[in-house]
């Protein structure tokens, strides 16, 4: 039967440009928060990401569709703290805290590891034991030069005392074997905090790999934000601390409906390549500007750490709202600087939005949008976990955060539009085009695949099974000017029955292919 199609160049498609970016539902059972997520860079369709307090989940269609399981918890248990990672062999890691049988609760960190893209996880090694010591908010990093993992944490002495002879520290330890085995930890933090667990507590170290395999972190505490760093895989550090901005208010934030907040900083730096490789930049949110108006802020340092920029406010709202629970990170293709919050520029009350900015000029300006389909009310007897969390790879933007409805907790993704932020071009310097999943997806009847060529290009656009035999061909190695296309596909014509498909877009020595589910 003859296919029946339509090309066009388009200016406007309501179901494109809908003027919002497809929220996806992860997970709302069991009250997850404290949400983490990581694109591969290696293949942008597999995504793991992990809520508190042992729930993971993974992707293979780029965040469209996710599995859930729950980690084994033998031998040391799980308590929390969520943060998850994909190294250059495409091998998952979930880092968290401990609650072990034998042992004291938060006594270690733990890794454990999935070589199977999250469909099964082992029970795990561990880093930072230290007698009945609390060690607590790790974060970690890959090194993809070298596959190396360095873990930054805080170690309390006696969580929550308020002995002045009980004392907080920033510690480091690394793996060079896919997590097998750990460094023995080190400390990194020259100024101690107390073991409050609030703004005089060293806290918030998010760890960072520079140009030349160089290690930066920084956190916050009794000294302000201050920096360490290593220019040897961690061998040595500075002795002393460079200071980078005080920090008005503290990191333990009060925010209207919210049980416990921080502000606390995390570090990334451009190794892209690009006109700011070699920058360092940290985000924190603080309430410099008064109770009622927490903001976003960027600093940066163009001399590897040793200076620091005065800090940008990163949210373009006007003063007098609240935005809180900041994270960043930043597309390595390119340099763009990527931030996922939550906003109330739009309420007189508690309601709350999620929003995202992002720079594509080294942190000096900023373009914000809005993310998330609806507000929600947050209740302050229902904890919301201490952080979101964002992952960003080649165009392939993906932030992650906690929502409340009808007293129930979930953890959603999005599907991030760069038509509509009006950041497509960042696609175009690095592709001859660009291929958009369909629409709608999953599809039970009609669907649309719609791509953008960025120059004259001869191109084909077929769809196959899931054993990779050809089963339709839209385009046929045709030549096609730059601009937009969409074309139309009803699956009855040919006789398609409900599964799982791909659809590929080809040309020019490169492929893009997409994951499709056709439902009938």
């Amino acid at each position: 039967m003859k296919f029946k199609f339509i090309i066009s160049f388009i200016l406007l498609i309501p179901f494109f440009l809908s003027a919002q970016h497809t929220n996806v539902l992860i997970d709302n059972n069991g009250a997850p928060e404290e949400p983490s997520i990581y694109v591969d860079p290696d293949n942008t369709d597999h995504l793991i990401a992990g809520s508190n307090i042992n729930n993971y989940y993974y992707s293979y269609d780029g965040g469209y569709t996710w599995d859930e399981g729950t980690l084994v918890s033998a031998p040391y248990g799980v308590w929390g703290d969520p943060c998850v990672i994909i190294d250059t062999s495409g091998h998952f890691y979930f880092f968290h805290l401990s609650s072990p049988a034998s042992g004291n609760w938060i006594d270690r960190i733990v890794c454990q590891k999935s070589t199977d893209l999250g469909l099964t996880w082992n029970e795990g090694s561990y880093m930072g034991l230290n007698g009945s010591k609390a060690q607590d908010k790790e974060w970690a990093v890959v090194d993809r030069n070298n596959n190396n993992i360095y873990v930054t944490w805080t170690q309390f002495d006696d969580y929550g005392s308020s002995s002045p002879n009980d004392s907080s520290i920033i510690r480091f330890s690394s793996s060079t074997d896919g997590g097998q085995t750990w460094s023995e930890a080190v400390r990194l933090s020259e100024v101690a905090g107390n073991c409050i667990d609030d703004d005089n507590t060293v806290e918030g170290a998010v760890p960072t790999v520079g140009p030349n395999g160089e290690i930066y972190v920084s956190w916050a505490g009794p000294a302000g934000i201050v920096f360490d760093k290593s220019p040897d895989q961690g061998n040595t550090w500075l002795d002393n601390d460079i200071f980078v901005s005080d920090m008005p208010g503290g990191w333990a934030i009060n925010i209207p409906g919210i049980m416990r907040c921080n502000g606390m900083p995390v570090t990334s730096c451009d190794i892209s390549g690009g006109s700011y490789h070699g920058t360092i930049y940290i985000n924190w949110s603080d309430q410099r500007n008064g109770e009622d108006d927490t903001d976003i802020w960027l600093t940066k340092s163009t001399d590897a750490g040793e200076t620091w920029s005065e800090p940008k406010r990163v949210n373009d709202d006007v003063p007098g709202k609240q935005q809180f629970f900041t994270w960043m990170d930043i597309d390595q293709t390119n340099g763009y600087i990527y931030f996922v919050f939550y906003d109330r520029r739009n309420y007189d009350d508690n309601l709350t939005d999620v929003y995202m900015a992002v720079s594509k000029d080294g942190g000096e300006t900023f373009v914000n949008f809005k993310v998330s389909e609806t507000p929600f009310l947050p209740i302050s007897s229902i904890f919301f976990g201490d952080y979101n969390n964002i992952s960003v790879y080649n165009g392939v933007i993906r932030p992650m955060w906690t929502r409340l409805h009808n007293g129930n907790l979930s953890v959603w993704t999005a599907i991030v539009n760069l038509e509509i932020v009006g950041m497509e071009e960042e696609i175009a310097d690095k592709t001859p085009f660009s291929l958009n999943q369909n629409y709608p997806n999953p599809f039970t009847g009609t669907t649309y695949f719609s791509f953008k060529l960025y120059q004259l290009s001869r191109v084909s656009l077929k769809i196959y099974d899931i054993y990779g035999r050809e089963i339709a061909t839209l385009i046929d190695n045709m030549f096609m000017d730059s601009g937009k296309y969409v074309k139309q596909f009803d699956p009855i014509q040919y006789n398609l029955s409900p599964g799982v498909y791909y659809f590929s877009l080809t040309g020019d020595n490169q492929n893009m292919q997409k994951k499709m589910l056709y439902l009938k």
